[in-house]
């Protein structure tokens, strides 16, 4: 598979509570030089992004993050916040409590009114798929197609476990046609990117992608924008 497919899917990401920013800084010129789909950063960091670099680059950042056991207010006000300072994208992180209380409908309400506040932004749905069952993930399939959201993803990278192809491959046949997939946590090889874009997924979240495609990005001369 091509470096430059690859790139081209990569949400690239910093969210550990030490980044600085002139980690951010980093990332972002290497987002832009390597044309990455998106920077995924913390909350605190858009307003200076986006002054510091406008729209060379598309802006994603998380709501609800880690845990997701915020209630639907704050992330409604998050949301709005992320989107008022300059985010392009939005990936929450569902109340898994919910959904292990057997009340997948509260999570399906909760979605739609954020992707409501969202409105023309991207909203990814991070449903941590190490905390469920088979049947709870088919569920949340559902729930994600039926509230209108555009992508599920596999993890936050803070759970017990990431992103795996049979996952990635269980939302691919129970999605909803318009629902595109990330995969994120855990993937820390080449092959691992690879691995699940075969399975179907459209964004990889990876705070190490770009760092393992670099030379091979370097050696292939200049980077299609298209």
């Amino acid at each position: 598979m091509d470096a430059k497919e690859i790139v081209r899917k990569i949400d690239h990401t910093a969210l550990k509570p030490v980044t600085t920013w002139e980690d951010i800084e980093k990332l972002c010129r290497e987002a832009i030089s390597y044309g990455t789909a998106s920077v995924c950063i913390p909350p605190s960091y858009i307003a200076r992004v986006k002054e510091t670099f406008g729209d060379e680059l598309k802006i994603c950042t998380v709501i609800g993050f880690p845990l997701g056991y915020n209630t639907k207010a704050v992330k409604l006000a998050e949301t709005r916040d992320a989107i008022e300072n300059g985010a392009d994208e939005i990936d929450m992180v569902i109340n898994i409590g919910d959904v292990k209380n057997g009340d997948i409908a509260k999570v399906e309400r909760e979605i739609t009114d954020i992707k409501h506040e969202c409105g023309n932004h991207v909203l990814k749905v991070i449903v941590e798929t190490c905390y469920l069952t088979d049947q709870e993930k088919k569920d949340l399939c559902r729930a994600v197609t039926n509230a209108g959201a555009d992508y599920i993803k596999t993890s936050t990278g803070f759970g017990t476990g990431g992103a795996t192809a049979s996952d990635v491959m269980l939302f691919k046949y129970h999605i909803g046609s318009a629902v595109k997939i990330k995969a994120a946590g855990g993937i820390n090889t080449r092959e691992d990117m690879e691995k699940m874009i075969e399975a179907g997924a459209d964004r990889l979240g990876s705070s190490r992608g770009v760092g393992l495609l670099a030379e091979e990005l370097d050696n292939s001369g200049s980077i299609s924008w298209e």
